[in-house]
């Protein structure tokens, strides 16, 4: 998805209520789906996704253009999703529901697209993210990096950690 053009943020950040609500059809899906990602429960991403829109109004004036718009929305996204982890406990979901009602994963085998779930779902919480953004939300590392707020070095030991960790968990299942 490519960023939205600059006429349009400035005059959104300049409080134009059109602007402000073309970035925010132009972004909630994929704020949705880090959501989803990070929560695994469809009302509880789509509780996020609407805090997050409400955030990202809230916070848009201050927006400094150092990062794409993009990024630094979905910094606000990981965010949000981060505390409702905290706060909320866990709503235990179903592995055969986790594969329809995932948004990124792939149409196709809904037991692998089940499997890969769970393994996800092991990771801990920062590997996690970090696999969501380079590879269902298709982010560079530099990217990423300024969406969780970390270095870019972080990004690429902390994804191959990940993936490190997804391997062993496949070689058991052979």
């Amino acid at each position: 998805m490519d960023d939205p053009d600059d006429r349009t943020i400035e005059a959104a950040r300049g409080g134009d209520r059109s602007a402000q609500a073309h970035l925010l059809r132009q972004l909630q899906d994929r704020w949705f789906r880090v959501c989803y990602g990070q929560l695994h429960d469809h009302e509880r991403a789509r509780d996020a996704a609407q805090e997050t829109a409400l955030r990202f109004i809230r916070e848009l004036p201050k927006f400094s253009g150092q990062s794409r718009l993009t990024t630094w929305s979905i910094g606000i996204a990981i965010n949000v999703s981060r505390e409702i982890r905290r706060t909320d406990r866990p709503i235990p979901i179903d592995a055969a529901k986790r594969g329809e009602d995932s948004p990124d994963l792939a149409v196709g085998d809904a037991e692998q697209n089940s499997l890969v779930r769970e393994m996800l779902d092991e990771l801990p919480p920062r590997q996690r993210e970090a696999l969501v953004l380079r590879f269902f939300e298709d982010l560079s590392t530099e990217e990423a990096a300024a969406a969780m707020g970390c270095a870019a070095g972080t990004i690429k030991a902390t994804v191959h950690q990940a993936l490190r960790a997804l391997k062993q968990k496949m070689a058991k299942l052979k």
